[in-house]
């Protein structure tokens, strides 16, 4: 896999602070609820605002971050079917996997 950049492993670390779907202390990174790569796909332009598009984040974890890409590798359904973190957690997949790292360090 070609690097993608000079300190591209500390562009990956985020500001330490609380996870929005764990609770838990860790370096965090931004979930886009709606995914960059759908924002010029008409279907969305037609429902959400740019602006709306662009500001729907969360600040999670990335244990959390790789789980709901693992368990929802589709981007269009991850912007269509869980644009809030409440849809998020409304999957039982993601409430689990959540669940289960909360139980981590």
């Amino acid at each position: 896999m070609p690097r993608k950049g000079k300190n591209y492993t500390d562009r990956l670390r985020g500001p330490s602070g609380e996870c929005e779907l764990c609770a838990r202390h860790k370096p965090l990174t931004e979930h886009h609820l709606i995914p960059r790569a759908v924002h010029r796909k008409s279907y969305f332009q037609k429902r959400f605002s740019k602006e709306d598009m662009t500001l729907r984040r969360i600040s999670i974890c990335r244990d959390c971050h790789r789980g709901i890409h693992r368990l929802v590798p589709d981007e269009k359904e991850l912007a269509r079917d869980f644009n809030t973190k409440e849809l998020l957690l409304a999957d039982e997949r993601i409430r689990r996997h959540v669940e289960w790292v909360a139980k981590q360090r």
